[in-house]
């Protein structure tokens, strides 16, 4: 019966391929008959003489505001927004520091034909105005302008397209176009009025227009100054702007908004070849970005009007094909006009089943015997299949493909524990794989069961501020770990190198991470390896807690480690916050003062005589609620408190931070000690078990 049933599948088999030739060969006759149809236009007409609600009931979901973006009152988009700022206090313009923002039509617009690459023909113009954030109020005048010029001067303008509704750049010079997240074949194009002067960029001076091509870093600067416009004289200026597709040419007009908008001056300020195509996908989204940075300016777009036109082939059967679809497919009495193909097919397909069926005949005998002496092969049992993002176990040879072989193109970073890689997975996700280190794994008493189980019920915990868990490698010789990778990386790198991360984001990743430690409490479970290198930064900035500590002593006791654990978490917590206020890394030894190397114990001191400020990171200037960075530097000191003596739990951090609750006040001086206990495990390292001085 089984020789019988193999016989009969091979038969199927046969008929199937001969049946998928068949189809085949129609597919294959049908292209053939496909044609070119008419060469038609798509087009995309916009058109907003202003932003206001009553004349536009439609603006609302016609344009979307990201970031700092907002509808004026006088029926305009403004970047950023000067809502009221804090307290009360109207002189109080901190808060338009270091904002970005988008608005962009929420529609895409096709912009490139795939099939030629060739790009679309736009036109669009748009009125706008820049002025002083501190005399928004009054009129614009040339000496409010000259006698605030210090205070203000934002970085700019841009009309953007860009290949998603979502991304919100950076502030500062990168006028809200591109941030560190975007991938280096990012595809966006930008034309931008620029009032600040970076030379890094390449920019010329604090007046220009520059045409961003996939970069920050302009293809081609104009002197604004030239055609005697000044952008942030707090005059409306016009730009228009047009690109010819078919030949590849861009034409940019600048002039004041006296005049029609259908009549730009006739000299451009710049007219020459530009090749947009690669940096466009078939559909885009247009618009606008703008930012500011240590100097504050509003950014205003009155009107804009916009219209594109783009080719493309209509796909067309002929008539024939048309035809032969009613033949073969129609009613009994058109049958026998069906071709003669398809019966000599069937002819063929019928000639060689028979054959099939008469060889296995005669040989069935001589089969029969063979099978007998022989082993029966049981077929591969079928796995079930998974989400793809479902935590699983991987291979060796998976992860060392997925890593280029663990090359150092790849490499990430490392610690005391392990290597960290870059990788990307056959499914095409990219991830970031933790190799464990050999001497670490074996310092600590390595237990393989009790590392899976930890392993386990971490990944099974899901949390917007938790890093997930892709799986897990482990064989005789190696242990990984392989987590979600985010291209903005780690915090220390936006702690403590160039950059300079503000207060807003850094008290919103404090946030973060005491929510990502309360939820883990809660859940029984702990952390076990807070510090700055462990908490990574998403496209938005959110902060999430990656990097657990699961190797621990197989030995100890699992309730005084589930106590324990907790309060050292909450402990690092407080060492974290001080981190991201001061700035700077816990311990300093290139520091040239002695009682500031130790962060701790320098952040106590100032405690002690009432300057909690001299902690705070100089680099971020004014920009900073110097109340709330004081209150959040008392919670991570209580943080560091003894547990007897007044540590809270993360839910109450976490109470504190939103200001549910007030804070318990601080011993005037400091403990004289952080646990009562000693400790050989891997729970006491660095401050954890370490004494005062």
């Amino acid at each position: 019966m089984g020789c019988c049933n193999h016989n009969y599948g091979f038969i199927w088999f046969i008929c199937l391929v001969f049946m998928e030739h068949t189809v085949i060969v129609h597919s294959g006759s049908d292209n053939k008959h496909r044609i070119h149809g008419p060469l038609v236009n798509v087009t995309k007409h916009l058109s907003f003489p202003d932003f206001s609600f009553s004349n536009n009931p439609r603006v609302l979901e016609d344009v979307k505001l990201l970031g700092s973006a907002k509808f004026s009152a006088s029926s305009a988009i403004q970047i950023p927004d000067d809502h009221d700022p804090p307290h009360g206090n109207g002189n109080d313009i901190d808060h338009l520091r270091h904002q970005a923002g988008r608005a962009l039509y929420s529609s895409p617009i096709r912009l490139l034909d795939p099939h030629t690459q060739s790009p679309a023909s736009f036109q669009t113009t748009f009125s706008f105005q820049f002025h002083n954030a501190s005399s928004s109020s009054s009129s614009s005048s040339s000496s409010n302008f000259s006698a605030n010029s210090s205070d203000h001067g934002g970085s700019g303008l841009t009309f953007i397209i860009v290949p998603d509704e979502f991304t919100i750049g950076r502030p500062g010079p990168w006028l809200g176009m591109l941030n560190d997240a975007c991938q280096d074949d990012y595809k966006a194009i930008a034309v931008e009025f620029d009032t600040r002067l970076n030379p890094e960029f390449g920019d010329p001076n604090d007046n220009h227009v520059g045409i961003n091509l996939g970069t920050i870093v302009s293809t081609k600067t104009i002197n604004a100054s030239d055609v005697g416009v000044f952008l942030d004289d707090g005059s409306v200026h016009r730009a228009w702007i047009g690109y010819d597709g078919s030949r590849r040419w861009m034409e940019i007009h600048l002039g004041s908004d006296g005049g029609s908008k259908d009549s730009p001056p006739s000299k451009p300020i710049f007219s020459g070849p530009l090749d947009l195509s690669p940096f466009l996908n078939e559909y885009m989204f247009v618009g606008f970005s703008a930012s500011t940075g240590n100097h504050t300016q509003i950014h205003s777009v009155l009107s804009w009007n916009f219209s594109s036109t783009s080719r493309a082939f209509l796909w067309m059967p002929s008539v024939e094909t048309c035809e032969s679809n009613i033949i073969v497919h129609g009613r009994a009495g058109t049958t026998s006009a069906e071709p003669p193909g398809t019966f000599l097919i069937f002819v063929a397909v019928l000639v060689l089943v028979l054959a099939v069926v008469l060889s296995l005949y005669y040989n069935s005998g001589r089969k029969s015997t063979e099978i007998s002496d022989t082993s029966i092969v049981l077929p591969e049992k079928k796995q079930r299949p998974r989400p793809p993002n479902k935590p699983r176990c991987f291979t060796i040879s998976e992860l060392s493909l997925a890593t280029l072989s663990f090359s150092e193109y790849e490499f990430l970073g490392s610690g005391s524990r392990g290597v960290y890689y870059r990788g990307k997975l056959l499914n095409g996700c990219q991830v970031a794989v933790k190799r464990f280190s050999f001497q670490f794994l074996h310092s600590q008493g390595f237990d393989r069961r009790r590392f899976l189980k930890e392993i386990k019920g971490i990944s099974r915990v899901r949390h917007p501020n938790l890093v997930p868990i892709r799986g897990w490698c482990q064989d005789q010789k190696e242990t990984m770990v392989v987590y979600e990778f985010f291209p903005n990386g780690s915090l220390d790198k936006w702690l403590f190198g160039v950059g300079v991360l503000p207060w807003t984001r850094r008290f919103k990743v404090v946030k973060d991470v005491a929510e990502a430690l309360s939820f883990l409490h809660s859940n029984q479970l702990s952390h076990k390896n807070l510090k700055t290198t462990s908490v990574f930064l998403d496209i938005s900035f959110r902060a999430v807690l990656g990097d657990f500590g699961f190797v621990l002593c197989g030995a100890e006791s699992k309730r005084f480690e589930s106590a324990v654990s907790q309060s050292a978490d909450v402990f690092e917590f407080g060492l974290f916050v001080l981190e991201v206020v001061g700035g700077r890394q816990r311990l300093e030894a290139e520091l040239g003062q002695l009682e500031e190397r130790d962060l701790l114990d320098f952040a106590w001191r100032m405690h002690e005589i009432d300057e909690m400020a001299r902690v705070v990171d100089k680099r971020m200037g004014t920009v900073i609620n110097l109340e709330q960075a004081i209150r959040v530097m008392q919670i991570g000191l209580l943080c560091t408190l003894n547990v007897t003596k007044g540590r809270p739990c993360m839910e109450q951090v976490v109470e504190f931070l939103c200001m549910e609750r007030p804070i318990p006040e601080l011993p005037p001086s400091r403990p004289v000690a952080l646990f009562p206990y000693n400790s050989t495990g891997a729970l006491c390292t660095g401050y954890s078990c370490a004494s005062f001085k």
